[in-house]
């Protein structure tokens, strides 16, 4: 992976690069940034950048048959973690080096990709992976191994937050002290979700999302799009090229979350005065719990973030409004009045609270449900 690849974050990349020629390389580093902003692309260029001896800020100058290895994600010093669950080919123990050949295929389709393509690739949407302590011993044991070109070695660990506490403390001490050569490089979304003494012992990137003449220019040159699309695309995507990617293609999950989230509100809506209206909200129960638990969890973000921008078009902030409704008869503008100071703070906790449930295993039916009948109170609440 080349930085000139990376979409942005220049200065980071500057940052980045310019330590790196000064071999002021920090054993551990954190990169915290929102989806789609590129956190894991720079953590394989940075890796590629040290490992191989490049120089000049390009991946170009160093050694040719080391970038190549790298560019495949098949460095024998390059080495990945990410959260992982049992499957049909993996029925205990599941550690990533048993999952490289499915992350090796995602990375290369969408190498800003998200957690949940991340368990769609893997065939696991109804469970919830995670980073156990299996894959802190699988750590110890690979960098207590000597480097296989005699450079560095690089550790990244994707979606770090994931980490159980046992992993996390089992790792405590390598991360503080690790192996000659030996760096950490930590990506996660949510760094409050990581306990304070693996935090502590890292250095700290934040990377912003990216902006919308970035995102519009890297749609032209990748898809080949006119430019009033990709002015169009690049700003309903909110800094997040993964989005941008999504808008392009049509992918499913989203215009399936906005056929649920519209039967759902247009349902709580009827239920105040129809009472057979609650059969609705219970068939929409059902049909959500038939889902996968991650592919609720997401859902229920997407109607976090559906309330957001209902509200923000409510109050007037036009110009923060991304999302752009395409089901027929269904307007923003006329929903929004509905989501007011008097009931998103309550709306907003349900939801969390829904999402924090279902986390843990409660039944998605019930949970949906109450979610459902609370919600019809909600909207019909009267702003202050």
């Amino acid at each position: 992976m080349l930085f000139s690849e990376i979409l942005g974050q220049a200065h980071l990349k500057k940052h980045l690069t310019l330590s790196a020629d000064k071999g002021r390389i920090p054993h551990a580093q954190l990169f915290v940034g929102p989806q789609g902003s590129g956190t894991l692309a720079m953590a394989i260029a940075y890796a590629q950048y040290i490992i191989c001896k490049n120089a000049e800020a390009e991946n170009t100058t160093g050694n040719s048959a080391c970038n190549l290895k790298c560019n495949a994600l098949s460095h024998p010093d390059l080495h990945f973690v990410f959260p992982v669950a049992t499957t049909e080919k993996i029925k205990s123990h599941p550690v990533s080096k048993l999952f490289m050949d499915e992350w090796r295929t995602l990375l290369k389709t969408q190498v800003y990709c998200t957690l949940f393509d991340w368990y769609k690739q893997l065939g696991i949407d109804n469970k919830q992976g995670e980073i156990r302590v299996d894959e802190a011993l699988d750590i110890v044991k690979t960098l207590s191994l000597k480097s296989y070109e005699g450079g560095y070695k690089v550790m990244i660990i994707w979606m770090a937050e994931r980490m159980n506490t046992a992993c996390a403390n089992k790792l405590l001490k390598l991360i503080e002290e690790p192996p000659n050569k030996t760096v950490f490089i930590l990506i996660a979304e949510d760094e409050e979700q990581i306990i304070s003494t693996i935090r502590s012992r890292c250095q700290t990137l934040q990377f912003p999302p990216l902006s919308q003449d970035t995102i519009h220019d890297a749609l032209i040159k990748q898809y080949n799009i006119d430019t009033d699309t990709a002015t169009k695309i690049a700003y309903q995507s909110n800094g997040n090229f993964n989005k941008a990617c999504s808008l392009i293609s049509q992918r499913d999950e989203e215009s399936q979350f906005e056929e649920w989230f519209i039967f759902w509100i247009r349902s709580a809506f009827k239920a105040k005065g129809n009472k057979a209206s609650i059969h609705d909200l219970m068939s929409w129960s059902e049909t959500i719990a038939k889902q996968g638990r991650e592919t609720q969890k997401q859902f229920l973000h997407y109607c976090i973030h559906f309330f957001r921008q209902a509200l923000l078009l409510n109050y007037k902030a036009d110009r923060l409004v991304f999302i752009q409704p395409k089901t027929k008869g269904f307007k923003l503008e006329n929903f929004a009045p509905f989501v007011h100071e008097n009931n998103i703070i309550a709306i907003h906790s349900e939801l969390e609270t829904a999402i924090y449930h279902i986390e843990r295993n409660g039944s998605s039916k019930i949970i949906l449900t109450d979610l459902s009948i609370k919600l019809t109170r909600l909207l019909h609440q009267k702003s202050i």
